[in-house]
């Protein structure tokens, strides 16, 4: 079954119209050919304004859980990191899908 890498950001409101503009047109999809995804979603919270979530898609867990340890992750880490400095918080999270209908 397919698995996701979430990755869930705390985007404060002064900052959300360039850090939209940076993730569509940069980070998504360096992100999307890093980890050789299946496809790679985005979208922000109807709930909160200020969560930004990705979805990056994988054919199995395995894989998904791969990606956390990866030289492709640090490298889009630090990059993160050397745009948003501390004014971003994140966290990721592994779901396998367990059923479709």
């Amino acid at each position: 079954m397919p698995a996701f890498l979430i990755v869930r950001a705390e985007v404060a409101e002064a900052d959300r119209d360039a850090f939209d503009h940076w993730y569509e047109k940069e980070h998504l999809p360096d992100a999307l050919r890093a980890f050789n995804a299946l496809n790679a979603r985005r979208g922000w919270s109807a709930r909160d304004p200020s969560h930004h979530l990705a979805f990056y898609e994988f054919p199995d867990l395995a894989t998904a859980n791969a990606i956390g340890d990866s030289d492709a992750i640090k490298e889009l880490i630090a990059e993160f990191d050397r745009c948003w400095e501390d004014r971003v918080k994140r966290s990721r999270e592994v779901v396998e899908i367990t059923q479709s209908i």
